[in-house]
């Protein structure tokens, strides 16, 4: 079992229940899925981008990524509908709280000046995304082979009803949150 996960079991459980008044532990809030996003829009132009994006987030993640593709055609950016501009991967279970772990512990502490995240991150309901601006902070992307710097968002999915459960939930498991 991973780490994060036994941690979630042994103490974010009874001490949201604690806190919040849960009367059975199906009602704590839990992490249902963590999206991880590039956008790359030079791939318009040049498809070796996407193809070192696909790798890069694929090494991340432990998980091979897919292409995600326009929705609609925009002429001011000379973009058709279903041209490739992106990549993205779902987590879920082990894999998961295994990125999580890594996240928090490795990936966040080495970005520059970092102060911990502002709490305003939420959406309102529980789920958080995170933007980071350069994808060189995780271990698995040697810095030797990196063509330009990337920037990723990562998206932890919660049952949480509110922002207050979801940052409770996430600040226990470990996320440095800002004071």
């Amino acid at each position: 079992m991973s780490r994060l996960k036994e941690r979630y079991h042994s103490e974010v459980v009874p001490a949201m229940m604690k806190e919040f008044g849960y009367k059975s532990i199906m009602a704590v809030p839990r992490i249902k899925a963590v999206v991880l996003n590039m956008g790359l829009g030079e791939a318009i132009q040049n498809i070796k981008v996407l193809d070192s994006g696909v790798e890069e987030l694929s090494l991340i993640a432990g998980q091979r990524a897919v292409v995600t593709k326009a929705k609609r055609s925009i002429a001011g950016f000379k973009l058709r509908q279903g041209m490739p501009i992106g990549c993205m991967v779902t987590l879920r279970r082990d894999k998961m709280y295994d990125f999580l772990d890594k996240l928090f512990n490795i990936a966040l502490p080495r970005v520059r000046d970092f102060r911990g995240l502002s709490d305003k991150i939420f959406d309102g309901r529980g789920n958080c995304t995170i933007g980071i601006r350069e994808h060189i902070i995780f271990p698995e992307v040697d810095y030797d082979k990196i063509d330009k710097m990337k920037g990723l968002n990562v998206s932890i999915v919660t049952t949480a009803r509110t922002d207050a459960e979801g940052l409770y939930l996430l600040k226990h498991l470990g996320m440095p949150v800002r004071n």
